[in-house]
């Protein structure tokens, strides 16, 4: 065995498959000859090389550094990082209008069923929330002439005699009160 590694360190580095060839010719005699001599030769490429044996620990500039640090600390804040501007999304058109009797309730027993803080479509009432027997759950309606741009989405019914017409939501009873019976055009975009 220390023959082989005399003509290692006479011969300069051999290429891999000559190493194997020494290897293999040592371990077929020498089991624990050849041990001894794959250590020998993991310490020497460890103290010739000592790069591998901290290859987590590349030097790196300050620079470099910060700029990871703040990749990864955005990455964990879930920003997005600016590209330049985008062009502008055209405005969703609405599939109808329609005009219709619009009026306004609000979370009260007498106005609702027993459970006046649930739609019929099982979520919580929230502004933008519309009742419509017409509609289906989730459409989306705008209202300019009384709302501008704002979004309502249908998630809850009426009396059933009422077929044609929209119930605005209101956080409370004057508010919609006040509302009152107003007839206007609303324009229905869909769904998701």
């Amino acid at each position: 065995m220390w023959t082989a590694l005399g003509l290692l360190s006479v011969q300069g580095m051999p290429h891999a498959s000559s190493m194997v060839m020494v290897v293999r010719r040592i371990s077929r005699r020498h089991p624990l000859e050849c041990f001894a001599f794959l250590a020998v030769f993991a310490i020497a490429l460890l103290v010739a090389f000592p790069s591998f044996a901290y290859a987590d620990e590349i030097s790196v500039s300050e620079e470099a550094k910060a700029k990871s640090v703040a990749i990864q600390i955005a990455a964990m804040q879930n920003e997005l990082v600016p590209f330049g501007k985008l062009p502008d999304a055209p405005k969703p058109t609405y599939l109808w209008k329609i005009r219709v009797p619009i009026t306004a309730y609000s979370s009260e027993v007498g106005q609702t069923d027993s459970t006046p803080f649930i739609t019929a479509n099982g979520t919580h009432v929230h502004e933008g929330t519309i009742a419509a027997n017409f509609l289906p759950f989730g459409t989306k309606v705008k209202i300019p002439r009384l709302f501008g741009d704002r979004v309502f989405i249908v998630e809850d019914r009426m009396n059933a005699r009422y077929d044609k017409r929209v119930d605005v939501w209101m956080p409370d009873t004057p508010s919609a009160r006040r509302f009152g019976l107003r007839n206007a055009e609303i324009e229905v975009y869909g769904k998701d």
